[in-house]
């Protein structure tokens, strides 16, 4: 295989100019980024057809052949086709002089801003209900405060409680998947009974809900080896989905499995396609209209993964979703 076969089987666009600026080489994905047939033989400047936003041309503006002869390449940098398209460009310059530029489509940054903006609206949106909340009832607190009795005030402040820890439990998602992205999760261990956080979760959200939920455990199940907070967070964002998405009874159950403990959540709602089960657990994704982050989910599968434990989705025995965690046992050694 040649060169050019090598550089025409690459993703990228490659163009190759020697020392004197003439292009000794055009890959097939390069020429069609660029619009051209061929290419070879002429001016690099010719050959390399892009603008910035304010009209300047590539090689006028890098210079790439009078730099200090210390320079070996050219950064990443956005660049504008004949048609308007974006590419990615990053420029090596040889040792005897000669240059070499990758062009790379720019449509997986704008992928990457979508998926920015979609942050940004997702945070927006789930910052401002609770924010609304506490603001109104503040303001009114501030405004009537002799007017209103004891029960009222009592009221009021309880709603502005329950915002502020809706809005405190969004920035710590939030923040556990910045951690969760960057490998910067931090999880302190240590062996806890499952029975009892999950029973506090439980009771919990009964608080907050009228949809019944049941919670059935084996007897003597083993301690697990879990951060308390971070396992009590994926059982609060599974029992939630449930209460969310889900119709009729939720069932939370906790079974004695080698090596650990199952935890299983079921609803009884309209349940989760199998083509729809591997993206469960990716950022935004949300089933229906009914509101929630779309973190959620992506917290559960990352947090019970950096446990050592599993998660999986199955069909409920009333046609809704299943959702199965696995969490492991506090070591013999340690026991």
């Amino acid at each position: 295989m040649d060169a050019q076969e090598l550089a025409d089987a690459l993703p990228d666009g490659v163009v190759v100019a020697d020392r004197t600026g003439t292009v000794t080489l055009v890959s097939a994905p390069a020429a069609r980024m660029l619009g051209i047939e061929g290419g070879v033989g002429r001016p690099l400047g010719d050959v390399l057809l892009l603008q910035d936003t304010e009209g300047r041309d590539w090689c006028a503006f890098n210079r790439p052949y009078d730099g200090l002869a210390s320079r070996t390449g050219v950064p990443e940098q956005s660049w504008l086709t004949a048609d308007g398209t974006e590419v990615l460009t990053v420029a090596r310059i040889a040792a005897d002089g000669g240059l070499a530029i990758t062009l790379r489509s720019g449509r997986g940054r704008a992928r990457l801003d979508r998926e920015r903006s979609d942050l940004v609206a997702t945070v927006a949106h789930e910052l401002r209900s609770p924010l609304t909340g506490v603001k109104g009832f503040v303001q009114a607190l501030l405004n009537r405060w002799d007017k209103l009795n004891d029960e009222q005030k009592k009221l009021m402040l309880t709603t502005v409680h329950a915002d502020s820890d809706r809005l405190s439990r969004l920035i710590a998602e939030l923040l556990d998947v910045a951690r969760i992205d960057t490998g910067r999760l931090q999880l302190y261990p240590r062996p806890s009974d499952a029975v009892t956080l999950v029973g506090r979760v439980v009771d919990s959200v009964r608080q907050a809900t009228a949809r019944e939920i049941e919670c059935v455990a084996d007897d003597g199940l083993p301690e697990i080896m879990v951060d308390p907070d971070k396992f009590t967070q994926v059982v609060t964002n599974l029992v939630e989905n449930g209460v969310r998405h889900g119709d009729g009874t939720i069932t939370v159950t906790l079974r004695a499995v080698d090596g650990g403990v199952r935890l299983v959540v079921d609803d009884e709602g309209d349940g989760i396609p199998t083509e729809l089960r591997r993206r469960v657990f990716t950022k935004f994704w949300k089933n229906g209209e009914r509101g929630g982050s779309g973190l959620g989910l992506y917290l559960v599968g990352g947090l019970a993964k950096a446990h050592g434990g599993t998660v999986a989705i199955e069909e409920a025995p009333g046609g809704g979703a299943r959702i199965v965690t696995t969490w492991p046992a506090v070591a013999d050694e340690l026991v």
